[in-house]
Formats: C-alpha cells, sequence, structure tokens
C-alpha cells in the first residue's frame, strides 16, 4: 500500500516495528512511501522493518534492510545520548536515515515532530518552526537534527541563531563539518552533537566521537573505519519487478560466528582515547603529482583561515592536468558580507588561488589548490553530503571556461 502523506507515516512505523509490514522509503524525497507484507521477504529469518536507499554519494545507491531491533537501539541510545526522549523538529529528508530517525524517535517519545513545511529549508522557516514547537513542548526537551549547509544558513540569520539556541540539542552530521562553522555555532549558544553513522548503521551511532553503548569502532590497517554492533543493518537488499525482497552479499556488510554485525566502511578515521575523528573518505583521496591529498582534511585545515576573508564554504576537487595529473581545485561560496581586500582583486582562478594560499593557514608542506573557482552553492546531495562526482564535473567546465577566457585575452593583447 502507499502511505499519501507524511502524515501517515507513524502509524506506517507502528506496524513495521510490530512486524505487520515492511516500511520502504523511496529513492528520491517526493516519491511515495510503500508498505509490503513479511511474505515478501526472500532472506532467512524475520522480515526487516524498514528498507531505504543510501545517498549514493560514492556511486549507485543501495538498498538497505534493518531490522526493527537495530531502529529502536539507535533511537533508544539517541535518547540516553541526549535528555531524554523529548520534542522533535525535523527539517531533513524523511527517505533519508536522519530523516526517518527524527520521525522514529518522535513517534517512541510519544508526539509527532513539527515538520517543515518549506519546499527549501530557510533560515525563515526554521525560526518559524521552532517557536511552534517550543510553545508546544512545555517542560519537555527540544531537539533536531540538521546538515552542515542548513546550520550555515540558521547562523547567518538572527532570528534563526536565537531560535537555534534554544534547542536543548542540535544533531549535526551528514558531512563534514567545518572547525570554523563549530566554532560559530558555540559562540553564539548552540548546543551542537556532532554525529557519525550512515544508513547501514540506522544513522548516527557516534556522537562527539564517542560509540553508543555496545557500539564498537575498529580502526583497520588501512585506516579505515568498521562498525559493529546492534545497530548496523540486517544486509543489502534488491527489490525485484514482482516486489519481493531480495538479500544481496557484500563485503561491506558482514556477520561473525557470534552473528555481530559489522559495518565495513571506506571512510578514514584514527582514535584517541576511545573518541574518533574521522578524516575522510579512502575513495575521495586524490592523488596529485604522487602525493596522496585528502580533500576533506584540506577543506577543514583550511577554512578557519579563509572564512577570515568572505570564504563561507569549501569543496576540494581535481581537474585533469598533464604535470600534475591530477590538479587541486577548490570550490568557495563567498560570504555576503565579503571583506573587500581579498575578492576585489582576487584576478583569476589562478591568481585567487596564490593569493589564498599565502595567508596564514599553517598548512606548510601540504599541497594545496592551484586553482579557485567562486560558486553560489557548493554542489550537494538531497541530504546535505557534498556531491564530489559533480564538484569535479563543474570544476571541470569553470576551468575549460577560464583557459578559453584566458587564451582569448592573450589574442587579443
Amino acid at each position: 500500500m502507499n502511505a499519501q502523506s507524511v502524515e501517515d507515516l507513524p502509524s506506517a512505523i507502528d506496524r513495521a516495528l510490530d512486524g505487520r509490514s515492511i516500511l520502504v522509503l523511496p529513492r528520491t524525497r517526493d516519491a511515495a512511501i510503500t508498505e509490503v507484507a513479511p511474505s515478501q521477504w526472500r532472506g532467512a529469518g524475520r522480515a526487516p522493518a524498514l528498507v531505504l536507499f543510501t545517498s549514493g554519494s560514492t556511486g549507485t545507491a543501495k538498498a538497505v534492510a534493518l531490522s526493527a531491533e537495530a531502529l529502536t537501539t539507535s533511537a533508544r541510545a539517541t535518547e540516553r545520548s541526549l535528555a531524554g526522549p523529548g520534542d522533535w523538529h525535523l527539517s531533513l529528508p524523511i527517505n533519508h536515515i536522519a530523516g526517518f530517525q527524527v520521525e522514529l524517535r518522535a513517534r517512541l517519545a510519544g508526539r509527532e515532530p513539527i515538520r517543515t513545511t518549506s519546499a527549501t529549508f530557510t533560515a525563515g522557516s526554521f525560526a518559524d518552526e521552532a517557536q511552534r514547537l517550543f510553545a508546544r513542548a512545555g517542560q519537555r526537551p527540544t531537539y533536531t537534527s540538521l546538515v552542515p549547509t542548513q546550520l550555515h544558513r540558521i547562523l547567518a540569520d538572527e532570528r534563526a541563531t536565537l531560535a537555534a539556541a534554544k534547542f536543548d540539542a542540535i544533531l549535526l552530521g551528514g558531512s563534514a563539518i567545518s572547525p570554523a562553522l563549530l566554532e560559530r555555532a558555540d559562540a553564539r549558544g548552540l548546543h551542537i552533537m556532532r554525529t557519525y553513522g550512515m544508513s547501514e548503521t540506522a544513522g548516527g551511532c557516534v556522537y562527539n566521537g564517542v560509540p553508543f553503548d555496545g557500539v564498537e569502532i575498529t580502526i583497520t590497517e588501512s585506516s579505515t573505519i568498521n562498525l559493529s554492533g546492534g545497530v548496523v543493518a540486517d544486509s543489502y537488499v534488491e527489490i525485484t519487478a514482482e516486489g519481493n525482497i531480495v538479500p544481496v552479499d557484500s563485503p561491506c556488510l558482514t556477520t561473525g560466528a557470534n552473528g555481530d554485525r559489522t559495518m565495513h566502511t571506506s571512510d578514514l578515521g584514527r582514535l584517541d582515547g576511545g573518541v574518533l575523528t574521522v578524516l575522510g573518505r579512502a575513495d575521495d583521496i586524490i592523488v596529485s603529482g604522487g602525493t596522496n591529498v585528502s580533500p576533506h582534511a584540506l577543506e577543514t585545515g583550511l577554512l578557519p583561515t579563509w572564512q577570515h576573508h568572505g570564504i563561507a564554504e569549501v569543496l576540494v576537487t581535481w581537474v585533469p592536468d598533464e604535470e600534475w595529473g591530477k590538479l587541486l581545485v577548490a570550490l568557495v561560496r563567498i560570504d555576503g558580507q565579503t571583506p573587500a581586500d581579498l575578492t576585489e582583486t582576487m584576478g583569476s582562478p589562478r591568481e585567487f588561488a596564490r593569493r589564498l594560499a599565502r595567508l596564514d593557514h599553517g598548512m606548510q608542506g601540504q599541497l594545496l589548490p592551484r586553482l579557485v573557482f567562486c560558486v553560489p552553492e557548493i554542489p550537494s546531495r538531497s541530504i546535505g553530503k557534498p556531491d564530489r562526482q559533480a564538484a569535479a564535473r563543474l570544476a571541470a567546465e569553470l576551468a575549460e571556461s577560464a583557459e578559453l577566457a584566458e587564451s582569448a585575452e592573450t589574442d587579443n593583447s
């Protein structure tokens, strides 16, 4: 059956958790939520409660099957990590795990979330919805879940910032979080909880670097992160033309002899005293001139300095180059209050890169972007994760246009 609207979701969640149906979230945020009978499960054991699709940030989106136990274990662990059950604001798409978990936590807490009615996230709509939530909540804690792009927009608006500071906790995840953004939020009194997780772990399972009880983090010899525990998905699946749900074996999701499930991620990380730091994705590494460069590390290293010169966001990508193989490129979004000392004389993308490289960013010895392009928006997917494939395509187009412009200028000189 199709759920006609998001308001139907709470009762559909109840049926899925009770084993009366399998809830299938759509690939896109505007498509229908569906329920199928548990008899359409073709795997061993009990049917999953939820099937949803990954964001596809590293390629083709995969369908993930999560049990009722994994979902509720995650939701209850979140309550324990915060101030207990509370009232939730929902501004994320529910076809992604972060948005669905807001719906689930709200359902388990006994009150539906205040859902955004805006087609696109704006600081104004956030402030209005937050006030409705606070008026309803009474003495109950209030929570919301955001991605960094949304937090950027909130901090650029005074009324939205004041509203955000009233939440007992703001879960922040979905993509890399710059230290500069966290510093700005902290200075304005926002209670940020950094989350790390994915569809395959029923959402965030590491808060401020510390895993949920029952979640084990292992760093492999290749420095990638493995996550084990009760929040991990049962398997990847395929949905056949007949609507049957069939498990698919994958080395990314494994089950040990004792039944413990492990998600083998492509994320690079390190553990310091039991606290996890995520260093970016292994498959995002750019080899430039024979040197491995983590775009995530470069972005988080440069932004604290670049932000003082009007750059609100940065995404590092590459373009083909005869000398370097892959030439480092930065796409930057300029803040509206940009100091004139930098942007009025930014010059060509190559000159702009040289000017930024001369700033005191404390990254001596690190390869830096050789081209910097200003863009109105950083390429991202629907949940706010950076779209690095789209960024590489955009960088190639911008580099080609810049090269043509330079050639035309040379010909006319």
